[in-house]
């Protein structure tokens, strides 16, 4: 029996200090059953916890460690870069060369600016956008998340198109009234919209691949119609590649969809583990920006150079492409062998690039209200089957799960042996 005493008294001890004990929501495991496990360290594709207790992590914090935990390159320019000093509150030469590598690579990217965390990123988009266009009206979709800033934590209602309602106690609904939320996968309510108000929409937002309610992979055609309202109707297009930024390969998202988007954002990889995070996207959008333009934005520990230089070692060490095609294939491998021990039953198994879902139901769901309840209540139940018996999958299922090429063939194996074995014992309760 796995071994969890000093995890639940830390657990205790921090709920009275800490809001529910933790500073992340998922991590207090509400949605799954069994006690949230105090890490300890990582390892390369491994986490351990304060119970002596080792798993493979298919988390990596979130995404961000695309090369593992620890990863030799990324902690070595950590360190040289404390040895000159954390934070000066001033431009580096690093900053410097991050943009320039990530303008480099990204085409739709001509002029970047860093901040740290992705949803700043995405609050100063949208500011950005209103400010550019002049117009206040900002479209996203249900099952898309986009940081917690206020006009953007709001749920779809009923009908095609709806005014954003605010999804937290302490938004004011004021606050959502100019968000418009819209269901993912559906051309009429794109196209009811525009007719309708697309000379009054400022920006449209939406995940590069939605990765927080789910893996909802879009249809190309789907994302080129976007694409051509909001060029149609003078709206900018903010991609949110917060999460497949640099995972989905160098140009990530967009050049999946061989889209050119208005303006980008960034966090997770371009830090390297680091808190940070990135807008970026046309030059003469970028200009409204303080000092050269009317928008404001600051930060005291945007562009901080520890963050910069795990960014920017990760960056390049993932640009040769090799370490892309090696993920694809190790995903593509895994997902397939998983899929073929689940034949018959009512489970898919959803990947690409770097990322899988597990998900409970006959078909592939594209957008939120096509997520199964039931088959989010059985992987929930799961869950704490699967983590002591070594893995550790996200404490959620809508959650995505991420690789790293620190995964070796000897622990996706013992993954495809725990999911197969617990999946198999709750197949007679499935709907």
């Amino acid at each position: 029996m796995i071994k969890t005493d000093k995890s639940k008294k830390l657990v205790e001890m921090a709920s009275r200090i800490i809001p529910g004990g933790v500073s992340s929501p998922v991590r207090a495991f509400k949605s799954v059953t069994g006690c949230p496990r105090i890490i300890e360290k990582g390892e390369g594709g491994y986490l351990h916890d304060i119970d002596g207790n080792k798993y493979i992590d298919f988390c990596c914090s979130w995404g961000p460690l695309i090369l593992g935990h620890n990863d030799p390159d990324i902690t070595k320019a950590v360190k040289d870069q404390i040895d000159k000093g954390m934070t000066f509150g001033t431009s580096t030469e690093i900053e410097y060369k991050l943009a320039e590598f990530i303008v480099g690579h990204v085409e739709p990217v001509e002029k970047i600016r860093f901040v740290s965390s992705g949803t700043e990123a995405v609050m100063s988009a949208i500011r950005t956008a209103r400010g550019f266009t002049e117009r206040d009206l900002i479209v996203k979709f249900d099952g898309c998340y986009h940081g917690h800033s206020d006009h953007l934590l709001v749920k779809a209602g009923s009908g095609l198109a709806t005014f954003g309602q605010p999804s937290s106690a302490g938004v004011p609904a004021d606050i959502t009234k100019n968000t418009i939320v819209l269901p993912l996968d559906d051309d009429e309510a794109l196209e009811k919209l525009f007719s309708e108000k697309g000379d009054q929409i400022a920006a449209v937002i939406i995940e590069g691949i939605p990765a927080n309610n789910g893996l909802l992979i879009q249809r190309h055609d789907y994302m080129r119609l976007l694409r051509a309202l909001t060029e149609k109707y003078g709206t900018l297009l903010i991609l949110d590649e917060v999460i497949t930024g640099f995972r989905l390969g160098m140009g990530g998202a967009a050049a999946y969809y061989g889209l050119h988007p208005d303006l980008i954002t960034y966090g997770k990889i371009i830090g390297g583990g680091m808190p940070v995070g990135a807008f970026g996207g046309r030059a003469d959008v970028m200009d409204v920006l303080s000092p050269d333009g009317p928008v404001y934005q600051a930060g005291t520990l945007s562009g901080n150079p520890v963050a910069m230089s795990a960014g920017l070692a990760t960056l390049t060490k993932l640009s040769n492409g090799k370490i892309y095609s090696e993920l694809e294939e190790n995903n593509r491998k895994f997902v397939s062998k998983l899929t073929q021990n689940l034949d018959k039953m009512m489970v898919n198994i959803v990947g690409i690039a770097s990322l899988y879902w597990v998900v409970f139901q006959k078909d592939i769901p594209r957008s939120a209200s096509a997520i199964s309840p039931n088959g989010i209540a059985h992987y929930n139940r799961m869950h704490e089957r699967i983590l002591n018996k070594g893995v550790y999958l996200p404490p959620s299922g809508y959650e995505v799960c991420f690789i790293s090429n620190a995964h070796t063939e000897e622990m996706f194996e013992k993954t495809i042996e725990v999911l197969t074995s617990v999946i198999k014992e709750e197949a007679h309760e499935w709907v």
